[in-house]
């Protein structure tokens, strides 16, 4: 198996332990040559800002040690996973169709196209918004990189001296990012108010079979939407949770996207179901364990499994769970963490995980 992963990927491991329990030898195509991770550094290193080249490695690869399919741990290998199995004739996703999701503003269109509802939308140059150059906005909107993921840089504003702040900070987030579009133009959208869930699923032959749908609990109305509490099983009625499973299907199937995982998100809005991202890969983090709490198996090892051609049997959770995410309060050096003990002994609370480090600089 191989796992195409940026070198500070937080996916890797997860995906590592899963390989080991399922007795499966993987392989980690990245760029860490000098990671301190020992599959990073002793794994196939390619170059994710050559495509072209990355993919021709991992088909030379192959040639020499033949891989029984190959997975994306984070958007931005997603396309370089897909192309590299659809070279090797193992089974992927059409390069095409992952490509819309890793950019908002063009799987915006292409859903508006196929006439799924989608928030009214503009694309706007950094630079000529910060000169004054902006459209007829509708307020509150909310303005996002087109290619980030984890609610980074998802700011909301109430009027246009908001927005242009928006704008102003987020151009030095984006300023560094490996693709010219992603760097010089934003995506502003009109703010849709609701109940916000998440899913993650595979698709089995463009069929969306569904893991889980978690609830989100906090209202996330901004200004920034860092991500809290994912609560499942869903308390949404069956009737919301049957369209939205449909409405997911439906993006993926306006995408062009087949099979593999699946993490969506969207927005209900006076029973309207609204796409905020269809991303082909899983969920991660304290998400993903989770799952794992909840249902016995990793997400992971589902993934695999399914990316081997091996009967995959997804089974309804026997208990609720939960995860609570802290967001930084504000910009600082973390110097401690306290009440951990404390928090440990509460009846219900399954583990407790620290993932910055002291003397870690944090930004709000």
């Amino acid at each position: 198996m191989l796992l195409v992963a940026p070198p500070d990927s937080y996916r890797v491991a997860p995906y590592i332990d899963a390989a080991q329990r399922l007795h499966t030898a993987i392989e980690i195509a990245s760029n860490g040559k000098h990671s301190l991770v020992n599959e990073i550094a002793s794994g196939l290193h390619i170059n994710f800002d050559d495509p072209a080249a990355a993919i021709d490695a991992i088909v030379n690869a192959a040639k020499q040690q033949p891989y029984a399919g190959i997975i994306a741990a984070d958007d931005m290998a997603s396309e370089i996973a897909a192309a590299a199995a659809q070279a090797l004739d193992l089974p992927h996703n059409p390069p095409h169709a992952v490509h819309f999701t890793r950019w908002k503003h063009k799987a915006r269109a292409k859903l508006q196209a196929a006439g799924l509802p989608v928030p009214e939308h503009w694309i706007v140059k950094i630079t000529d918004a910060l000169n004054g150059k902006l459209p007829d906005v509708r307020y509150p909107c909310v303005v996002k990189p087109v290619n980030l993921s984890a609610s980074r840089g998802v700011i909301r504003a109430n009027n246009r001296e908001e927005l242009l702040k928006a704008i102003q900070r987020i151009q030095p987030i984006v300023a560094t990012l490996p693709d010219e579009e992603a760097r010089f133009i934003v995506l502003i959208e009109q703010y849709i108010s609701g109940q916000e869930i998440a899913l993650e699923a595979i698709l089995k032959n463009g069929r969306l079979v569904p893991i889980a749908i978690f609830d989100k609990p906090d209202p996330l109305e901004g200004p920034y939407f860092e991500e809290t509490y994912y609560v499942t099983p869903s308390r949404l009625p069956i009737t919301l949770q049957d369209k939205a499973i449909q409405t997911i299907e439906r993006a993926c199937q306006i995408y062009g996207l087949n099979t593999g995982p699946i993490h969506a998100e969207l927005r209900f809005h006076d029973g309207v179901a609204y796409i905020i991202e269809v991303a082909a890969r899983t969920i991660g983090g304290d998400c993903a364990r989770l799952l794992e709490y909840a249902s016995g198996y990793s997400l992971e090892s589902l993934v695999i499994q399914f990316a081997m051609g091996n009967s995959v049997d997804i089974k309804p959770f026997d208990k609720a769970a939960g995860v609570l995410m802290l967001p930084t309060p504000r910009s600082g050096v973390l110097r401690r963490v306290e009440g951990v003990l404390a928090a440990q002994k509460i009846p219900n609370i399954h583990a407790i995980h620290i993932t910055v480090r002291e003397g870690h600089e944090l930004v709000s």
